[in-house]
């Protein structure tokens, strides 16, 4: 008995099979299918919303890192000490480009903090501005901004010039690097504000505290939020983060879902045919939606990601059944034959893409990131949900509907199927089987050389994590704000912040690192000297002058209290053996001392068991060079020492994501490769028909790999699935291709004429599925939120790769393959099958 024998005898004794009654159900009662459906639906739609509050930013992707756990040791151990700085700060800055340390901006800003630690309800705990630090210069005494006020108001200018140079030399100023000692002027002040918030305070509450500080601070003369004062606060960050996730939503899905009914309209040339698969894609999501709801995992900027994928796996699945089972209906197929059919050829390519793409996105499993987890979870659950609607419910509609309007007088519309030989697809499509007649080899071997340069090519991609990421560029804001109303997004901040920060103050939203200690020894008078020894000679990443670092400690703390308290200074003195400067005994005398001012409990605990050092990092240094300096900081103490703060944890994240990226494509690769070897030889009794649907993926994944270092498109825990993904949409398409044409290869047809019927047949439905992904999920590229847009456009361009190496690789592939094997039969037989 011959293979087709065989493999048809082996279909005939499993006509009982699950898959055979789900076919016999779809055309036999196909309303008793779609009620099934609704009730499911209904039971999905009662989970929506029950996922946990709405994640946005970096915090996200950074539960559970041992990094991030140590920066929240870190916290704790000075927040329980130190209630009185409050649990929540903000900075607000003030600009006035002719001198922002005017007499007269000088007594605005102690106006402000007066009313500020006044104001009922606004939990104001302390402030500092360049107009308090410099009025305790004049008269330590003055303790209250309405203190200072009155020292500032009787001061002389020449007065007022000698304190602000001693108050900076002494603590620091908080203004713009264009300031000098000598000209007492810039152009840009911060004013520090702490609050008195509970440690269950949500967000929104200390963002209404921040954004009311702002409002009284218009109250002042001279001052106009937006114009010449901002402020900068992590929860109104946060909140402007989660507005953008809502602006972008409120522009890219009206038009995702106009250019997705646009090219649906095309393909299925039908209104009936597309509502039902708009019914089914929106089924899609309420399932998917639904089952985060009843398995309790939050909607996330991580998870936006999924929802494209799903549409365009449904728009593939949709277009290929209607497009199938029109060619059947054209040859004269009853309706339930003509789906029993289709549903019978397009199972096993279905399952097989589900289950491939399945592995790919479930390969994000390995990441140690629990938002990569999450992201393959609700992807993997999401594809299955996909497979069901596509392939039962769809199936069953069609068929119910088409039976209620025959012999109706509903009028007909569009049933060709795509890429017929009379339509100019028709015509187009057959370019990649033509050089597959006429030079298969180059054609293969050229699209293997190319792959493997794009391959080498996107091996040097950047990794990027920071809080920046998430925003968008002034150009991009302002082009949104020409859109009407409710499209217009809303007012953000940020812009102006990082624009201060990065032109005024030469730093990013995180411009230091922390090493963090967590040892006894920080009790005794050795830690004095092994803080000193760490910030002497620091590494190029930390900003030092004169061979010191500029690093906020109990020894730069103790350091200043010795400038302004004499009697501070001679207990040091008292205790200091060598002449150094620090003390060699007695430390707890001088820790008892030192504690008793506010500024020394931000650097040591009181039971002094915890210390901490926070380095300014150099404007020219990156995030991993900042991250290695702190880490060999940390490495060289005495004392048990860590690294840590915001932008470690930031580069923990990368290092992860860099990591799980290669971990996740390996893996995917691996068992796709397994698996379709293995479903080939199972349905077909060849794994060879596996391994040639390996070649274009792979070209497709060195294509896109290639293109994130073209585009200069950073790999981040955003996009951080996309090659692993791309496996999953590349073999989409090569499946459909290479299922149709084993179907006619393995009935009897030549490799030419089989590749023919395919190109045509199959083809039709993976150019409109491809237009339909590419231009209507493409739109994502439209999005305020620079990692969101990026998505789009790999995810486009990955879905456009996936098709033309289908389309035009493939061919010469199955061609290649076929002349072996014409040549070397007994091998290959022995081989593969």
């Amino acid at each position: 008995m011959n293979e087709p024998e065989q493999r048809h005898a082996r279909d005939d004794s499993n006509d009982r099979s699950l898959i055979n009654r789900v076919e016999a159900t779809i055309t036999a009662h196909p309303w008793r299918v779609v009620l099934t459906f609704a009730v499911v639906t209904a039971l999905f739609v009662a989970g929506i919303g029950g996922g946990g509050e709405q994640q946005a930013g970096t915090d996200q992707f950074t539960d559970g890192l041992d990094e991030q756990e140590a920066y929240e040791d870190m916290q704790d151990d000075f927040e329980r000490d130190d209630r009185g700085s409050g649990g929540a700060s903000a900075n607000l800055f003030f600009e006035d480009q002719r001198n922002t340390l005017s007499k007269p901006n000088l007594l605005r800003m102690l106006e402000f903090q007066e009313r500020a630690e006044n104001e009922d309800g606004l939990r104001v705990t302390s402030t500092t501005s360049p107009a308090s630090l410099t009025a305790q210069q004049l008269d330590p005494t003055a303790e209250t901004p309405e203190e200072q006020y009155r020292v500032i108001e009787r001061a002389s200018q020449r007065q007022l010039e000698a304190a602000i140079a001693d108050a900076d030399e002494a603590a620091g100023l908080p203004v713009s690097t264009d300031f000098t000692r000598e000209s007492a002027a810039a152009d840009v002040a911060q004013i520090a504000v702490t609050y008195d918030v509970p440690p269950n305070a949500d967000t929104d509450d200390t963002a209404e505290l921040q954004t009311r500080t702002v409002e009284l601070a218009n109250e002042i003369d001279g001052y106009e939020s937006g114009e010449n004062v901002v402020v900068f606060g992590d929860a109104i960050i946060e909140e402007e983060t989660l507005q953008l996730l809502g602006d972008t939503a409120m522009v890219v899905f009206p038009a995702a879902l106009v250019l997705i009914l646009f090219f649906l309209l095309v393909a299925y040339r039908d209104p009936i045919d597309l509502g039902l698969g708009l019914v089914s894609l929106l089924m899609t999501m309420v399932w998917t939606f639904g089952f985060m709801g009843h398995a309790g995992i939050p909607f996330s900027d991580s998870l936006v990601t999924v929802f494209p994928l799903l549409l365009a796996v449904g728009i593939d699945f949709g277009i290929h059944i209607i497009n199938r089972y029109r060619e059947e209906r054209a040859a004269g197929a009853a309706i339930g034959d003509a789906m029993g059919i289709t549903t019978g050829q397009m199972s096993g390519a279905f399952l097989i893409v589900t289950l491939t793409t399945v592995i790919g996105f479930a390969a994000n499993l390995t990441s140690s990131l629990s938002q990569l987890r999450d992201f393959g979870i609700v992807a993997s659950v999401g594809i299955i949900f996909t497979f069901l609607i596509f392939g039962v419910f769809l199936p069953a509609g069609k068929v119910g509907l088409d039976r209620l309007r025959e012999g109706t007088r509903f009028p007909k519309f569009g049933s060709s199927p795509l890429g017929n030989e009379d339509s100019i697809l028709g015509r187009i499509l057959p370019v990649g089987t033509r050089l597959a007649r006429i030079a298969p080899a180059v054609v293969l071997v050229t699209a293997l050389v190319f792959g493997t340069a794009a391959a080498g090519y996107g091996a040097g991609v950047d990794t990027e994590f920071s809080q920046e990421a998430f925003f968008p560029d002034e150009d991009r804001i302002a082009q949104y704000e020409r859109l009407p109303e409710p499209f217009a997004p809303g007012e953000y901040t940020f812009m102006t912040v990082l624009d201060y920060l990065e032109e005024d103050f030469d730093q990013g939203f995180v411009g230091s690192v922390t090493v963090y200690v967590d040892d006894p020894d920080v009790r005794s008078a050795a830690a004095f000297r092994d803080v000193d020894r760490a910030v002497t000679d620091p590494p190029d990443a930390f900003v030092e002058t004169d061979r010191r670092a500029d690093a906020d400690s109990v020894v730069s703390v103790m350091e200043q209290r010795k400038e302004t308290d004499p009697e501070f200074a001679a207990t040091v003195k008292r205790t200091d053996a060598n002449g150094d400067g620090l003390p060699d005994r007695d430390a707890d005398l001088v820790y008892d001392k030192l504690l008793e001012g506010d500024q020394a409990a931000q650097y040591v605990t009181s039971d002094r068991g915890s210390t901490r050092i926070v380095y300014q990092v150099d404007a020219d240094a990156d995030q991993s060079d900042a991250t290695a300096a702190a880490r060999e900081v940390a490495g060289d103490m005495s004392m048990d020492a860590t690294a840590t703060g915001e932008l470690v944890v930031n580069q923990a994240v990368i290092d992860r994501v860099s990591e799980s990226a290669i971990t996740s494509l390996i893996v995917a690769f691996v068992l796709t490769a397994v698996f379709l070897m293995l479903s080939y030889w199972w349905l077909e009794g060849r794994m060879i028909y596996g391994v040639i649907n390996l070649v274009p993926v792979l070209v497709t994944v060195a294509m896109l790999a290639g293109s994130m270092r073209l585009f200069d498109i950073p790999l981040s825990p955003f996009n951080a699935p996309i090659l692993s993904v791309s496996i999953g949409l590349g073999v989409d398409y090569t499946v459909h291709f290479m299922h149709r044409f084993v179907d006619e290869y393995e009935s009897g047809a030549d490799v030419h004429e089989a590749l023919s019927v395919t190109v045509r047949g199959t083809g039709g439905a993976l150019t409109g599925s491809m237009l339909t992904t590419v231009c209507g999920l493409g739109v994502l590229y439209l999005a305020l939120i620079p990692l969101i847009m990026e998505f789009g456009l790999l995810l486009a361009l990955g879905v456009f790769y996936a098709y033309l190496t289908s389309i035009f690789l493939l061919p010469s592939t199955i061609v290649v393959w076929d002349r072996l094997e014409r040549r070397y039969d007994s091998v290959g037989n022995i081989a593969w099958q």
